[in-house]
């Protein structure tokens, strides 16, 4: 039994007030006979925790008695950015260091303010993985931030897209960022800064060599710039499309904000129907191709004439497939 998690009684009933010992147990994942064992521990240790039995009783704190031992450990220092964030809390390896970060700071406000505080706490929810995929799975997440803070370099096996498929790199991590619940590692290797991600690092050791993170680099500055130029570097062709108008509508729904974009800034109506004409952006024709298909009969590709030639064999192998032709 550790000292910690009997602070962490003492802390949960100074900032909650009378609670019973399932609430304890819940609160701290442990069971309800340890919650006893433990309560029964801070009592012996002359804390006055005192029990109030029958309906709507619990144990509580005499009036007045408030700890003092309200000093952060370095790991909760480190988690007191993730307090709001329970899900990127647990991915880090953090869970219990938030726990106890957000007991210790709750204890510490004067009533009126624990109670702003959970109020604030019960109407706000993060939930960082997209719809409709799994969260990826990131093994070796919690030694990327064992590296990162403690500036110590990582031997990596890494699976990328293009050939070698699989490359070994020897990086510095320099910070980590979630985007849309996916985990990324910006790094140095032996030539640039990079970014990683983080679920297709296939092994990775920690390295005894020791590194410093390069005077003035911005974590933040870095990733939005990294942003800029994979947009830039995403998009290198364009296509005319058609659209009717429940295609525009289900736009926003089928293809990413740059595309929709470019629809709203260069649409001209052709026809009487209510048929749009515009140029968007696109990765590559059979990116496209399959993008577009998700329109169905709303779309009709204009230009280019490789892109046009694609999608009709595509729907031509589909009519063929269900017997059509």
């Amino acid at each position: 039994m550790s000292a910690g998690r009997l602070l962490s009684v003492l802390l949960l009933l100074q900032s909650r007030g009378r609670m019973s010992a399932r609430a304890v147990a819940d609160e701290l994942g442990v069971s309800v006979r340890t919650a006893y064992r433990d309560l029964a521990r801070l009592q012996a240790s002359g804390v006055p925790v005192y029990a109030e039995p029958g309906r709507g009783g619990g144990y509580q704190l005499l009036d007045g008695y408030r700890t003092r031992l309200t000093g952060m450990s370095q790991g909760e220092a480190r988690a007191l950015f993730f307090a709001g964030l329970p899900g990127p809390a647990a991915d880090l390896g953090l869970a219990a260091e938030v726990t106890a970060a957000r007991l210790k700071l709750l204890a510490a406000l004067p009533a009126e303010l624990r109670e702003e505080a959970a109020r604030t706490a019960a109407v706000f929810h993060l939930d960082a993985p997209a719809w409709y995929r799994e969260p990826e799975q990131t093994p070796h997440l919690a030694l990327f931030v064992d590296a990162v803070l403690t500036r110590r370099a990582v031997d990596v096996r890494y699976r990328r897209w293009r050939a070698p498929q699989e490359v070994h790199r020897r990086l510095r991590p320099y910070g980590l960022v979630l985007k849309s619940g996916t985990w990324y590692l910006v790094a140095a290797s032996e030539s640039r800064i990079a970014t990683y991600r983080v679920a297709q690092v296939l092994d990775a050791a920690a390295s005894d060599e020791r590194f410093d993170r390069p005077e003035g680099f911005d974590l933040s500055a870095y990733w939005t710039s990294y942003l800029h130029d994979f947009q830039t570097r995403r998009y290198n062709g364009t296509a005319t499309v058609r659209l009717s108008p429940r295609g525009r509508r289900r736009l926003p729904d089928n293809v990413p904000p740059e595309v929709v974009r470019a629809v709203d800034s260069t649409a001209t109506a052709v026809g009487d129907e209510g048929w749009v004409e515009a140029v968007i952006p696109i990765e590559s024709t059979e990116h496209a191709c399959g993008e577009l298909l998700r329109l169905g009969v709303d779309v009709e590709v204009v230009a280019p004439a490789d892109l046009r030639r694609a999608m009709a064999a595509t729907v031509g192998v589909l009519a063929r497939t269900y017997g059509l032709h």
